[in-house]
């Protein structure tokens, strides 16, 4: 077994679109638990808020969400990071198009003065996403 990184995004309500938006652009079935599902509630505005989910990103990871309870205010989204080799370069371009949409502060992908193709995005939901290819190895 080896150690993973899963990135873990808080919400005000809208964590249930984002999980799902997130299923959609990788390809896999999210699983949402949400308040009322675990126990009782006592705030009828909280039962069918998502206390926790998770969509597997195969062969990459877990990215999991959930929205913060009324009264708690959600944390800045963070950035997460897509990074692969010119093999993965044809999914991580159509991953980074599904990402745009809606998106805001799209710097498209283009070759960085690294060498790389780097392209970076503020989804709708307000989550940073960083798409790197790796550059094609000198011969």
């Amino acid at each position: 077994m080896s150690v993973q990184i899963s990135p873990y995004l808080n919400f005000d309500g809208d964590a249930r679109e984002a999980i799902e938006l997130y299923g959609s652009v990788f390809g896999a079935e999210p699983a949402i638990d949400t308040f009322d599902s675990v126990g009782p509630v006592d705030d009828p505005a909280t039962a069918k808020k998502v206390m926790h989910s998770q969509v597997e990103v195969p062969g990459v990871g877990t990215v999991m969400a959930s929205d913060v309870p009324p009264g708690t205010p959600a944390p800045p989204h963070g950035t997460i990071a897509l990074s692969g080799g010119q093999e993965e370069r044809e999914q991580l371009h159509a991953w980074f198009a599904a990402l745009s949409d809606g998106a805001r502060d799209v710097m498209g992908i283009e070759t960085a003065p690294w060498g790389d193709e780097f392209g970076m995005v503020t989804d709708r939901f307000g989550t940073v996403w960083m798409v790197n290819v790796a550059g094609a190895p000198a011969t």
